[in-house]
């Protein structure tokens, strides 16, 4: 079985741009992730903030797909291969965000039962420099 030199022959150059363009796309999200965040410190309403840390998340995620889709080649990898690393990451996110949320559900039931409970999660924990005075008033 013979083979053409044209079907094992490979294209360098469009295998180096592809490379810098994600490069580039990856630097370019990394600095706009770095910018948001430390724009988000001086912003003091919670609204703003959350659409800030909302933003960085999709980037991040954006950030994810590229590493995954080039860097572990999967982008030109058959859609069954794809399909066995999504579906259980996705299932593997699924699961986190459930713990999560069961844990804030346990922590509810056990201060609505419990007022005990209630009323330690309440108390203000004191700043450093209020404990010291107290240190230095106790002395």
């Amino acid at each position: 079985m013979a083979h053409s030199a044209d079907a094992l022959h490979h294209d360098d150059s469009a295998t180096v741009k592809e490379i810098w363009k994600v490069t580039g796309i990856l630097s370019l999200l990394t600095i706009v992730e770095l910018i948001l965040g430390f724009w988000m410190m001086g912003i003091s309403s919670t609204g703003m903030i959350m659409t800030i840390k909302g933003s960085i998340v999709i980037l991040m995620i954006a950030k994810a797909f590229y590493i995954v889709a080039y860097f572990m080649h999967l982008k030109h990898e058959v859609k069954n291969l794809i399909m066995t690393i999504v579906v259980p990451l996705a299932l593997f996110i699924w699961f986190i965000i459930a713990f999560l949320y069961e844990g804030n559900s346990y922590k509810d039931l056990k201060n609505r039962y419990d007022p005990y409970k209630k009323q330690q999660t309440e108390i203000k924990v004191q700043k450093n420099e209020e404990v010291k005075e107290s240190k230095k008033s106790a002395e």
